[in-house]
Protein backbone atom coordinates (compact mmCIF):
# COMPACT_ATOMS: atom_id res chain seq x y z
CA UNK A 1 0.00 0.00 0.00
CA UNK A 2 2.70 2.50 0.49
CA UNK A 3 4.34 2.23 -2.51
CA UNK A 4 1.19 2.34 -4.40
CA UNK A 5 0.83 5.26 -2.45
CA UNK A 6 3.83 6.88 -3.21
CA UNK A 7 3.32 6.76 -6.99
CA UNK A 8 0.03 8.26 -6.62
CA UNK A 9 2.10 11.07 -4.58
CA UNK A 10 4.45 11.15 -7.26
CA UNK A 11 1.69 11.37 -10.16
CA UNK A 12 0.03 14.16 -8.08
CA UNK A 13 2.87 16.30 -7.40
CA UNK A 14 3.94 16.37 -10.83
CA UNK A 15 0.52 17.08 -12.18
CA UNK A 16 0.24 20.01 -9.27
CA UNK A 17 4.02 21.12 -11.10
CA UNK A 18 2.66 20.79 -14.59
CA UNK A 19 -0.46 23.45 -13.57
CA UNK A 20 1.90 25.87 -11.68
CA UNK A 21 3.85 26.23 -14.66
CA UNK A 22 1.08 27.04 -16.75
CA UNK A 23 -0.33 29.13 -14.72
CA UNK A 24 2.78 31.18 -14.20
CA UNK A 25 3.60 30.74 -18.12
CA UNK A 26 -0.28 32.34 -19.14
CA UNK A 27 0.41 35.05 -15.99
CA UNK A 28 3.33 36.55 -18.37
CA UNK A 29 1.37 35.75 -21.37
CA UNK A 30 -1.57 38.25 -19.95
CA UNK A 31 1.41 40.73 -18.32
CA UNK A 32 2.77 41.03 -21.83
CA UNK A 33 -0.60 41.61 -23.10
CA UNK A 34 -1.70 44.15 -21.00
CA UNK A 35 1.66 46.28 -21.59
CA UNK A 36 0.75 45.91 -25.24
CA UNK A 37 -2.37 46.57 -25.85
CA UNK A 38 -3.92 47.34 -22.88
CA UNK A 39 -6.35 45.88 -19.71
CA UNK A 40 -9.51 45.39 -21.37
CA UNK A 41 -9.77 42.07 -23.46
CA UNK A 42 -12.75 43.67 -25.69
CA UNK A 43 -10.21 45.85 -27.22
CA UNK A 44 -7.20 43.82 -27.01
CA UNK A 45 -7.09 40.15 -28.86
CA UNK A 46 -4.22 38.79 -27.29
CA UNK A 47 -5.14 39.50 -24.04
CA UNK A 48 -8.74 37.91 -24.86
CA UNK A 49 -6.68 35.14 -25.97
CA UNK A 50 -4.67 34.71 -22.93
CA UNK A 51 -7.89 34.85 -21.11
CA UNK A 52 -9.46 31.97 -22.79
CA UNK A 53 -6.21 29.97 -22.62
CA UNK A 54 -6.13 30.47 -19.24
CA UNK A 55 -9.66 29.42 -18.12
CA UNK A 56 -9.10 26.18 -20.78
CA UNK A 57 -6.31 25.22 -17.83
CA UNK A 58 -8.62 25.96 -15.16
CA UNK A 59 -6.91 28.87 -13.86
CA UNK A 60 -8.91 30.54 -11.12
CA UNK A 61 -10.88 33.66 -11.86
CA UNK A 62 -9.28 35.30 -9.34
CA UNK A 63 -5.75 34.64 -10.00
CA UNK A 64 -6.25 35.86 -13.94
CA UNK A 65 -8.03 39.07 -12.53
CA UNK A 66 -4.92 39.78 -10.42
CA UNK A 67 -2.65 39.20 -12.95
CA UNK A 68 -4.47 41.74 -15.61
CA UNK A 69 -4.07 44.02 -12.65
CA UNK A 70 -0.55 43.54 -11.57
CA UNK A 71 0.51 43.96 -15.25
CA UNK A 72 -0.87 47.61 -15.29
CA UNK A 73 0.94 48.39 -12.37
CA UNK A 74 4.88 50.02 -12.19
CA UNK A 75 6.25 46.91 -10.39
CA UNK A 76 5.34 44.72 -13.02
CA UNK A 77 8.60 43.79 -14.75
CA UNK A 78 8.88 44.39 -18.26
CA UNK A 79 9.51 40.95 -20.26
CA UNK A 80 11.10 40.72 -23.61
CA UNK A 81 10.22 38.12 -25.76
CA UNK A 82 13.02 36.14 -27.29
CA UNK A 83 13.22 33.04 -29.48
CA UNK A 84 15.98 30.60 -29.18
CA UNK A 85 16.82 27.80 -31.98
CA UNK A 86 19.14 24.61 -31.56
CA UNK A 87 19.66 21.19 -32.55
CA UNK A 88 19.36 18.45 -29.97
CA UNK A 89 20.77 15.10 -30.68
CA UNK A 90 20.45 13.00 -33.47
CA UNK A 91 19.55 16.33 -35.73
CA UNK A 92 16.26 17.04 -33.72
CA UNK A 93 15.72 20.94 -34.16
CA UNK A 94 14.18 22.60 -31.02
CA UNK A 95 13.24 25.95 -30.59
CA UNK A 96 11.86 27.20 -26.88
CA UNK A 97 10.15 30.95 -26.91
CA UNK A 98 10.76 32.58 -23.58
CA UNK A 99 9.54 35.72 -22.19
CA UNK A 100 12.26 37.19 -19.76
CA UNK A 101 13.55 40.49 -17.43
CA UNK A 102 16.68 39.35 -17.48
CA UNK A 103 18.28 38.34 -21.20
CA UNK A 104 21.99 37.00 -19.92
CA UNK A 105 20.29 35.05 -17.32
CA UNK A 106 18.02 33.49 -20.02
CA UNK A 107 20.84 32.82 -22.62
CA UNK A 108 23.36 31.47 -20.26
CA UNK A 109 20.58 29.01 -18.65
CA UNK A 110 19.02 27.73 -22.52
CA UNK A 111 22.64 26.96 -24.17
CA UNK A 112 23.50 25.51 -20.69
CA UNK A 113 20.83 23.13 -20.83
CA UNK A 114 21.47 22.50 -24.65
CA UNK A 115 25.24 21.81 -23.84
CA UNK A 116 24.64 19.25 -20.91
CA UNK A 117 22.26 17.26 -23.24
CA UNK A 118 24.41 16.84 -26.17
CA UNK A 119 22.62 19.50 -27.86
CA UNK A 120 23.71 22.97 -29.56
CA UNK A 121 22.34 26.50 -29.48
CA UNK A 122 22.28 28.35 -33.29
CA UNK A 123 21.71 31.49 -34.65
CA UNK A 124 18.02 33.10 -34.71
CA UNK A 125 16.40 32.17 -37.46
CA UNK A 126 18.34 28.94 -38.25
CA UNK A 127 15.34 26.88 -37.96
CA UNK A 128 12.57 28.92 -40.15
CA UNK A 129 12.72 26.54 -42.88
CA UNK A 130 11.45 23.73 -40.60
CA UNK A 131 8.99 25.50 -38.15
CA UNK A 132 5.75 28.02 -39.44
CA UNK A 133 3.98 29.81 -37.06
CA UNK A 134 0.09 28.86 -37.28
CA UNK A 135 -3.02 30.10 -35.38
CA UNK A 136 -4.47 27.07 -33.54
CA UNK A 137 -7.71 26.75 -32.05
CA UNK A 138 -9.70 24.58 -29.85
CA UNK A 139 -13.26 24.57 -29.62
CA UNK A 140 -15.96 22.61 -28.37
CA UNK A 141 -17.36 20.13 -30.62
CA UNK A 142 -20.49 19.33 -28.80
CA UNK A 143 -23.59 20.26 -31.54
CA UNK A 144 -21.20 21.31 -34.57
CA UNK A 145 -21.14 19.97 -37.70
CA UNK A 146 -17.21 19.75 -38.43
CA UNK A 147 -18.17 19.73 -42.20
CA UNK A 148 -20.75 22.62 -42.32
CA UNK A 149 -17.95 24.36 -40.03
CA UNK A 150 -15.12 23.93 -42.33
CA UNK A 151 -16.93 24.97 -45.16
CA UNK A 152 -18.13 28.33 -43.10
CA UNK A 153 -14.73 29.38 -41.93
CA UNK A 154 -12.48 29.12 -45.38
CA UNK A 155 -13.04 32.37 -46.42
CA UNK A 156 -11.78 33.40 -42.72
CA UNK A 157 -8.28 32.21 -43.33
CA UNK A 158 -9.50 28.67 -42.23
CA UNK A 159 -6.34 25.95 -43.75
CA UNK A 160 -7.23 22.73 -41.61
CA UNK A 161 -9.96 21.63 -39.29
CA UNK A 162 -9.31 18.50 -37.08
CA UNK A 163 -11.60 16.64 -34.65
CA UNK A 164 -10.41 14.81 -31.79
CA UNK A 165 -13.07 12.68 -30.25
CA UNK A 166 -11.39 11.49 -26.80
CA UNK A 167 -11.51 15.42 -26.08
CA UNK A 168 -14.69 16.58 -27.52
CA UNK A 169 -12.66 19.15 -29.23
CA UNK A 170 -12.60 20.17 -32.42
CA UNK A 171 -9.37 22.17 -33.93
CA UNK A 172 -8.28 24.80 -36.02
CA UNK A 173 -5.95 25.84 -38.08
CA UNK A 174 -4.75 29.15 -39.62
CA UNK A 175 -1.59 30.79 -41.33
CA UNK A 176 -0.05 33.35 -38.82
CA UNK A 177 -1.24 36.37 -40.87
CA UNK A 178 -4.86 35.15 -40.64
CA UNK A 179 -4.90 34.54 -36.63
CA UNK A 180 -6.83 37.73 -35.99
CA UNK A 181 -9.42 37.85 -38.81
CA UNK A 182 -10.37 33.61 -37.74
CA UNK A 183 -10.36 34.81 -33.61
CA UNK A 184 -12.98 37.07 -35.02
CA UNK A 185 -14.68 35.06 -36.79
CA UNK A 186 -14.84 32.35 -33.97
CA UNK A 187 -16.21 34.92 -31.77
CA UNK A 188 -18.73 36.24 -34.24
CA UNK A 189 -20.36 32.62 -34.08
CA UNK A 190 -20.84 32.40 -30.48
CA UNK A 191 -18.52 29.50 -30.33
CA UNK A 192 -17.04 28.31 -27.29
CA UNK A 193 -13.38 28.67 -27.38
CA UNK A 194 -11.11 26.04 -25.40
CA UNK A 195 -7.78 28.06 -26.11
CA UNK A 196 -6.69 30.10 -29.20
CA UNK A 197 -2.52 30.43 -29.58
CA UNK A 198 -0.33 31.33 -31.76
CA UNK A 199 2.16 27.97 -32.57
CA UNK A 200 5.35 26.49 -34.39
CA UNK A 201 4.62 23.62 -36.37
CA UNK A 202 7.32 21.63 -38.04
CA UNK A 203 7.03 20.91 -41.95
CA UNK A 204 9.71 18.33 -41.79
CA UNK A 205 10.23 15.47 -39.23
CA UNK A 206 13.56 14.28 -37.41
CA UNK A 207 12.87 10.35 -38.19
CA UNK A 208 14.33 6.86 -37.36
CA UNK A 209 14.90 7.33 -33.95
CA UNK A 210 15.20 4.82 -31.23
CA UNK A 211 13.04 4.52 -28.52
CA UNK A 212 16.31 5.28 -26.00
CA UNK A 213 16.86 8.49 -28.49
CA UNK A 214 13.94 9.42 -28.29
CA UNK A 215 13.72 9.24 -24.64
CA UNK A 216 17.10 11.69 -24.59
CA UNK A 217 15.62 14.29 -26.58
CA UNK A 218 12.01 14.57 -24.44
CA UNK A 219 14.39 14.58 -21.41
CA UNK A 220 16.24 17.68 -23.20
CA UNK A 221 12.87 19.32 -23.66
CA UNK A 222 11.75 18.34 -20.51
CA UNK A 223 14.91 20.20 -19.15
CA UNK A 224 13.87 23.55 -21.10
CA UNK A 225 10.43 23.52 -20.19
CA UNK A 226 11.28 23.40 -16.42
CA UNK A 227 13.05 26.73 -16.68
CA UNK A 228 11.30 29.44 -15.19
CA UNK A 229 11.66 31.96 -18.61
CA UNK A 230 10.57 29.45 -20.91
CA UNK A 231 7.26 30.04 -22.58
CA UNK A 232 6.93 26.80 -24.66
CA UNK A 233 9.33 24.09 -26.47
CA UNK A 234 9.21 23.07 -30.10
CA UNK A 235 10.55 20.15 -31.72
CA UNK A 236 10.75 18.29 -34.36
CA UNK A 237 11.05 15.00 -33.65
CA UNK A 238 8.61 11.78 -35.37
Amino acid sequence: MGRIFEKRKHKMFARFDKMAKAFSRLGKEIAISVKQGGPFPENNPRLRAAIQTAKGVNMPKDRIEAAIKRAGSREEKDYEEIVYEGYGPYGVAILCETATDNINRTVANIRAIFSRNDGALGKTGSLDFIFSRKGVFKIKAQGLDPEELELDLIDSGLEELFTDPEEGLIIIYTAFQDYAQMQKALEAKGLELISSEIERIPQSFAEGLTEAQEDEILELVEKLEEDDDVQKVYHNMK
